[in-house]
């Protein structure tokens, strides 16, 4: 019967990785024999696993052997990672790997390469001098590049649990509008301090429904105070922004007195116009024809931020990217700097910035209905956080755990 050694090290059995990889493994009708297995019995001890694993079916072996990779595990005599050319721009080739947000690295000439930018649904890119490998998206392929093709050669470090009891480890399970949100929110308000100390970038991922519910000062007030660095947002958040500091209304609602104004509904476009005729909202603050809001604060504080369009955009606004190969890329090489990512009262940017982020990123997700909340983790972004609440107390909860004003 066909069979493979395998070897696992790490907190695998508190991460629960040992037993999910059984599971995959019984799932498949293979058999297993463990081998060897030292338990760690301090909270900085790993654990090691030796195991046998068979099946009568080459190819259902393999399967079980990919699968059980992703947790971590290595087969005790590496093999070569196998690197196949493609035949032209655009496209992989045949077989190629699929990578997932989780460190990697590859045996290539006899040692681990690390990969570099880990990034879900990707290939690897193997560069001939110096020898070195990195992540790439398909559209980014050329001619000739040295691609890597099936699983051989390939390990993955799966993230484990973290054993500090200063870690919210609670707040990784399922998500729930039950969980306690001034704890939750209190520990995010750490995680944000330890960050701004750290001297690293929080990314801050928002729909328009910021301005909309009327939260949009106290996003401001984030971004004056530096707790805001990198925004990730589309044209909508921007556009009904300007909208507000220049009318006083979000999609023709005021928002001081919450009622629809006689021509409100055109006062978006109007907006719109203005920035364009100054030729970008840097120029329009420039020009003082923008004197406050989100995108003013982000101007004032040098706060990096990508506009990305859509199909349903008006105008748009100069700034928003509308080709979205180009705002996919603008918004990957800001992802890569960057250990913390919240996102705020949106679904497809959420997820569109969770596919680009390494594992190792914790996300913070906050949203009125829970499935945009379980919809991000369901997508690959695992270690998301989730908080099921409305925008507006979530941030002003959020300045208060901050202690500001």
């Amino acid at each position: 019967m066909p069979q493979e050694i395998i070897e696992l090290r790490g907190h695998v059995i508190d991460s629960f990785i040992l037993p999910k990889m059984l599971d995959v493994i019984m799932e498949h009708k293979a058999r297993f024999e463990i081998q060897d297995i030292q338990v760690g019995v301090k909270p900085d001890e790993p654990s090691f696993v030796r195991m046998l694993i068979a099946h009568k079916d080459p190819k259902t072996l393999e399967a079980v052997l990919h699968l059980v990779r992703r947790y971590g595990a290595e087969t005790v005599e590496p093999k070569e990672a196998q690197l196949s050319p493609t035949s032209r721009g655009g496209v992989f080739p045949e077989n190629f790997y699929v990578t997932t947000n989780l460190d990697t690295s590859i045996y290539l000439q006899g040692r681990w390469v690390k990969v570099k930018n880990p990034e879900m649904d990707c290939g690897i890119l193997v560069s001939k001098s110096p020898r070195g490998a990195r992540t790439i998206k398909m559209a980014q392929v050329k001619r000739d590049d040295l691609i890597v093709t099936g699983y051989d050669g390939v390990r993955v470090v799966p993230v484990e649990s973290r054993r500090s009891p200063e870690d919210f480890q609670f707040m990784t399970s399922e998500v729930s509008t039950e969980k306690p949100k001034g704890l939750m929110i209190s520990q995010v308000a750490r995680l944000m301090k330890e960050e701004r100390q750290a001297g690293r970038p929080i990314l801050w991922v928002c729909g328009p429904a910021v301005v909309h519910s009327g939260a949009g000062p106290l996003l401001e007030e984030l971004v004056e105070t530096g707790y805001v660095q990198i925004l990730f947002a589309g044209n909508a958040l921007a556009v009904h922004d300007i909208e507000c500091a220049l009318y006083g209304t979000s999609l023709g609602v005021s928002m001081g007195e919450e009622v629809g104004t006689g021509s409100g509904h055109e006062n978006h476009l109007r907006a719109l116009n203005v920035v364009r005729r100054a030729g970008g909202i840097r120029q329009a603050v420039h020009q003082r024809i923008l004197n406050s809001g989100i995108m003013h604060a982000c101007i004032r504080r040098q706060v990096d931020f990508v506009l990305a369009g859509s199909i349903r955009d008006d105008g748009p606004l100069p700034d928003t990217i509308t080709d979205t190969v180009k705002a996919q890329d603008a918004m990957r090489r800001r992802c890569r700097k960057t250990r913390l990512a919240i996102t705020v009262a949106t679904v497809l940017h959420s997820v569109a910035t969770g596919n680009m982020l390494p594992a190792k990123t914790r996300v913070v997700s906050a949203d009125i209905q829970q499935s945009a909340v379980t919809k991000l983790m369901d997508r690959g972004t695992f270690q998301t956080i989730g908080i099921v609440t409305d925008v507006q107390p979530f941030l002003r909860s959020l300045l208060l755990e901050l202690k500001l004003p």
